[in-house]
């Protein structure tokens, strides 16, 4: 992630604490950074190579710039110099999207990040919810103003690198843990009703694993799947039949992920509706089928590779991309329009 942090020089005292806006947005940053690592990559040779781990220099470098500016000089020259303008921390914006999602309260989209979670009217850009960086990886909305999440926390907030399954009751001003609170990390995450699907990494194993709830997500099972997986979606009649897709293919299960059967399809992601299966492949063409397991028919092209696809209430198709453009389809993915964009 490449935050611009502009930063003049100031004092100790304005660096004090956690107070500082810079210090805050740095320390962001660095918890950002330092929950995406695996205990094996923490001390292997190749983890300089991580973005995460550039993200993480950058960080520091940040924090170090904040920390020789307060120090330098003595008493007098502080005292002398004029005083230091407001540092200006530049917002990421919505970068890196994991998810999206439509309230069915006011209509509003919702885009789940790597910098926060977003809310764009129609109309008008993206805003960042409640003033907070959480990292949502995982994300499904499932009822008025009530979304589920995972990911990592907020760099300020005093929780474990891991937010297992969390829940929002006010459209993502605040988030209350539900289950697996430091041990699961779903990026992967479906629901509908009180069934849960989700697919993420066990903090303890480092593992990756498929879960399965049908209490709302208190409690869960693990079953197997074919591959890992990089996309799920739930029949809109039956919560029991579901499709997920690897890198390898496309597989459907009728009975809650207890058995997998492998069908056509190309890697991508998926969305199903009542009007049928749409997968966006990696390249960001569209295909369609009335049913999963039927042949698939090119409809169209979002114009890019896809970050995150997900179905409106009435059927509609939004997809985001690499740079944040999020489209909007009304027609079974045949035609795209803009519905939002970084500002």
């Amino acid at each position: 992630m490449n935050v611009g942090v502009h930063v003049t020089p100031v004092t100790m005292s304005e660096l004090a604490g956690h107070h500082s806006p810079v210090w805050r947005e740095a320390t962001v940053q660095l918890t950002h950074a330092a929950s995406e690592w695996s205990a094996s990559e923490l001390f292997s040779d190749a983890m300089p190579d991580r973005p995460s781990c550039r993200n993480l220099s950058v960080a520091v470098a940040a924090l170090a710039v904040l920390v020789a500016a307060g120090c330098g000089g003595d008493d007098s020259s502080d005292v002398a110099a004029p005083p230091p303008s407001s540092p200006v921390i530049e917002d990421p914006g919505p970068i890196h999207v994991h998810g999206l999602g439509v309230n069915p309260k006011d209509g509003a989209l919702f885009i789940a990040t790597h910098t926060g979670l977003f809310r764009a009217e129609a109309g008008s850009g993206p805003e960042r919810v409640a003033g907070r960086y959480q990292d949502t990886m995982g994300f499904t909305i499932v009822g008025a103003d009530r979304f589920l999440g995972s990911g990592h926390p907020d760099g300020r907030e005093k929780l474990p690198p891991f937010l297992g399954l969390i829940r929002t009751t006010d459209a993502g001003d605040n988030w209350k843990p539900v289950s697996l609170l430091g041990e699961r990390d779903f990026h992967v995450l479906e629901a509908a009703g009180k069934r849960v699907y989700g697919f993420g990494t066990d903090f303890a194993s480092r593992r990756p694993g498929f879960l399965v709830s049908s209490d709302g997500g208190r409690s869960w099972d693990e079953r197997a799947v074919p591959e890992p997986l990089i996309a799920l979606a739930i029949d809109p009649e039956d919560p029991e039949r579901i499709i997920a897709n690897g890198e390898q293919g496309v597989f459907l299960s009728s009975d809650g992920g207890r058995t997998w059967r492998p069908i056509e399809g190309p890697a991508g992601l998926l969305a199903w509706t009542k009007d049928g299966l749409t997968v966006v492949d990696q390249e960001g063409a569209v295909q369609s089928a009335d049913e999963p397991g039927r042949r698939l028919s090119s409809v169209g092209d979002v114009g890019g590779p896809p970050a995150a696809l997900d179905s409106g209430p009435n059927g509609d198709l939004y997809v985001a991309l690499h740079d944040g453009v999020i489209k909007r389809s009304e027609d079974g993915g045949r035609n795209w329009s803009v519905r939002s964009k970084p500002e």
